[in-house]
């Protein structure tokens, strides 16, 4: 592989476009599944409840919710990423559900991107924002009060903090230097006034991981698990290498259902489990919050959808997913969100099998 290149300004608003635009059109899709396919959530004939009495409305970060999915990280950093930023927190203030930026590194190193985070809670005054660094730029040492400037950005709910050494190491301008990431998020769970998220890219956090975490004092974490899109597929797309060394890592990681389920069994009570990574239906949503999550985390589905049909179609997307949720709660003899993460399940693999 030829050796990573020096990050700048340019190539980082250059590294976000191409991002975009590979995540809605491009082949990097995971060829193994998120062994969601392997649970099946146990049918109840006496629910006991009507259909218009189930309600998904919830809470996240101190704000109510209408329902436990996230619109994930995804862009800004460059003008076209500005426009998405813009009319997704549009879309998530109307249908009142919460929103990521993508990495907000592009605007610390030109200042002309500040505005693509910015338009975000101008757009959308009431719902969860969630601000986002990368883990290598605290290794590098981005000092405290950088972080608090992307906080207070986008007056943001929250700071996610992105592990993604796999994307890193195939990156063509990567930095896979993680030595003292650990140590750098304890000091900003204890220095930062909103609370710290933790969360992969796709690849999954292991049961170990999270454990670790949660000794430094992280007290939200977002799985995102394999299954979904493969950040080492687009980054070898980058390259122009889909079949250089690097391939044998396209398929790279923990399936979601694995990586939330091993999350669930060292979380205690106190901690807020985001299931993430190839989620793209209402009956997936139930399935991860009967496994453990309290909130649900969709990315790509969402952008493209905007890119097929703009602010109708994400609302149809958004209002099927809706549907799809509640009836499984339904079906399930679950009025509401604590009593669907009760609702019983079973694996009807022994483990999750590659896509078709």
């Amino acid at each position: 592989m030829p050796a990573p290149q020096e990050k700048s300004p340019s190539r980082t608003v250059s590294r976000k476009a191409d991002h975009l635009q590979l995540c809605i059109s491009g082949p990097v899709a995971y060829e193994k599944s998120t062994g969601l396919e392997a649970i099946e959530l146990i049918h109840c004939a006496l629910p006991e409840l009507d259909f218009d009495e189930v309600s998904t409305e919830t809470e996240f970060l101190g704000r109510p919710i209408h329902m436990p999915v996230l619109v994930s990280a995804m862009t800004g950093g460059f003008p076209e990423g500005g426009t998405v930023n813009e009319q997704l927190a549009e879309f998530c203030e109307a249908f009142r559900i919460p929103l990521g930026v993508g990495s907000q590194r592009a605007a610390l190193e030109d200042p002309e991107q500040w505005e693509t985070y910015r338009v975000v809670r101008r757009r959308a005054p009431s719902i969860p924002l969630i601000g986002n660094i990368g883990a290598a730029e605290l290794a590098a040492g981005l000092d405290v009060e950088m972080l608090r400037r992307l906080v207070e950005a986008i007056e943001a709910d929250a700071l996610a903090v992105h592990l993604n050494p796999l994307q890193e190491l195939l990156q063509p301008e990567g930095t896979p230097r993680f030595r003292g990431v650990l140590r750098q998020i304890e000091r900003i769970v204890g220095a930062l006034q909103v609370p710290v998220i933790v969360k992969e890219t796709g690849a999954g956090l292991s049961g170990e991981v999270v454990r670790r975490l949660l000794e430094v004092g992280v007290r939200i974490v977002d799985i995102s698990g394999a299954g979904g899109t493969s950040w080492a597929a687009v980054e070898l797309l980058r390259r122009g290498e889909p079949d250089g060394p690097g391939w044998v890592f396209r398929n790279w990681g923990i399936p979601t259902a694995i990586a939330l389920q091993e999350a669930a069994s060292v979380a205690g009570s106190e901690v807020t489990i985001i299931a993430s990574g190839g989620i793209t239906n209402g009956l997936e949503v139930a399935k991860c919050l009967a496994l453990g999550a309290h909130l649900v985390g969709i990315a790509r589905p969402f952008l493209q959808a905007l890119a097929r049909g703009g602010r109708r179609a994400l609302e149809r997307y958004a209002e099927e997913l809706h549907w799809q949720l509640r009836a499984a709660m339904f079906l399930t003899g679950s009025p509401d969100i604590p009593s669907l993460r009760r609702a019983r399940w079973r694996w009807v693999r022994s483990e999750p099998v590659r896509g078709e």
